[in-house]
């Protein structure tokens, strides 16, 4: 797979309406951005769960802008082929869509990343809007959105419920509409995974949510058993 084509979000919207599986997978340096681009895998998330299982924080919460600027960098090193999505850490831009259009440019331009990441639905349908109105890609994510874990009772599935389920896909079409090119669909019952793909014409990727989205995303450490804390469902 040494010098296979760079992934684009053309090769993610062919894939979509080929119905071919869309692969996904974290990476926060430069071997794992290694590992994810030899095993011809489409997506590479530097996703900010390197603060749980690298730096060994409790929460995704306390990394920062630098930190995280810091770890894309190092896997775009590595991660030639694949195409690198980063998160945007905790704090960095729920405040106003000006602050997300700035800290996502840094991104693009400081971490070398192809889109960047974040969390909520409705209530981020404006900063979606704005990042990808300048031209950068958004990945939304939605269901259980660990930077909100304390909100949410810990990390528990959500959807669960006629009316939570209802508003995951109010999430769903809100993030479509603002532009995302995909969702990342966490901890939501397979069956309702599964509905918001089959209405949406966008991808889905899930992380524990059943077979039935897009594409799926795995963290590598949990993956390759490194990470001392992963407890599978």
């Amino acid at each position: 797979l040494v010098g296979r084509p760079k992934v684009s979000i053309k090769t993610i919207q062919s894939l979509y309406r080929k119905k071919e599986a869309i692969s996904m997978m974290t990476a926060q340096d430069y071997p794992s951005g290694l590992v994810v681009d030899q095993s011809g895998i489409d997506m590479c998330l530097v996703g900010d769960s390197l603060a749980m299982v690298s730096l060994g924080f409790d929460s995704t919460n306390p990394l920062t802008v630098e930190d995280m600027l810091h770890h894309c960098r190092a896997v775009a090193r590595g991660a030639k082929a694949p195409f690198i999505v980063a998160d945007l850490p905790y704090g960095s831009y729920e405040a106003s869509p000006d602050d997300a259009v700035r800290v996502s440019l840094r991104f693009m331009k400081e971490g070398n990343c192809d889109a960047v990441k974040l969390e909520g639905g409705v209530e981020m349908a404006e900063t979606i809007h704005r990042i990808t109105r300048i031209g950068i890609p958004v990945l939304a994510h939605i269901g259980l959105t660990p930077q909100r874990q304390s909100a949410l009772g810990g990390f528990r599935v959500q959807g669960k419920t006629a009316k939570q389920a209802s508003a995951l896909l109010k999430d769903a079409f809100a993030v479509q509409e603002a532009g995302a090119f995909g969702v990342v669909l966490e901890a939501i019952p397979a069956e309702i995974a599964g509905y918001i793909t089959q209405q949406l014409k966008i991808p889905t990727i899930g992380i524990g949510a059943g077979v039935h989205c897009s594409g799926q995303v795995l963290v590598q450490n949990d993956a390759l058993g490194l990470f001392d804390k992963f407890v599978p469902k």
